[in-house]
């Protein structure tokens, strides 16, 4: 059986602390469903960065039509990818308390493939059952990255992304101060 993982990389920086920490969590999860030879891993890389895509108009028309009116863009194409996904790894450095600004506009444009809505507007997940790492990197020091709201701003907003989707997080990891290797 082939199981497919989707690694979002929101950071700019090639080979920095949040692609390498993706990298390492990634290769972890292919070991451990390739260790059942009968088991194959399929790994979607994607950096979220270099997509060219448009941002959230605000139409809300994703909502009713259950896809993004937009022109076809890389959007388009990461939101196959996460339909197709069994597990989602999401990696961003803290940019003030939050995900990085490529990032949440690519998640803005993706609602319509990560969630419902019911008539009153309540979310309705649409990928229970699968499974999510999510890795975060902030200069601040520990404890002061959650003390002041920096790691902990950035992973409640993913976490709140990846569980109104439905995702379950198995996996939280936050490299702190890593501003001398900046």
């Amino acid at each position: 059986m082939t199981k497919n993982i989707l690694v979002l990389n929101g950071s700019p920086r090639k080979n920095g602390n949040v692609y390498t920490a993706l990298k390492t969590q990634t290769e972890e999860l292919v070991r451990k469903i390739e260790k059942d030879r009968s088991n194959k891993a399929n790994v979607i890389w994607e950096d979220v960065n270099s997509l060219q895509i448009k941002a959230c108009c605000g139409c809300m028309k994703c909502r009713t039509d259950k896809n993004c009116i937009l022109p076809n863009d890389d959007a388009h194409r990461v939101a196959e990818e996460i339909k197709a996904c069994d597990m989602l790894l999401v990696g961003t450095p803290v940019y003030w308390g939050n995900m990085n600004g490529k990032l949440k506009m690519l998640f803005d444009r993706l609602v319509p493939v990560l969630m419902g809505e019911s008539k009153l507007g309540i979310p309705i997940p649409l990928h229970k059952g699968k499974k999510s790492v999510i890795v975060t990197a902030c200069t601040t020091i520990f404890p002061f990255n959650y003390l002041c709201g920096q790691s902990s701003g950035a992973l409640r907003a993913v976490k709140e992304i990846l569980k109104s989707s439905g995702f379950k997080i198995c996996k939280k990891v936050n490299i702190s101060g890593t501003k001398k290797n900046a």
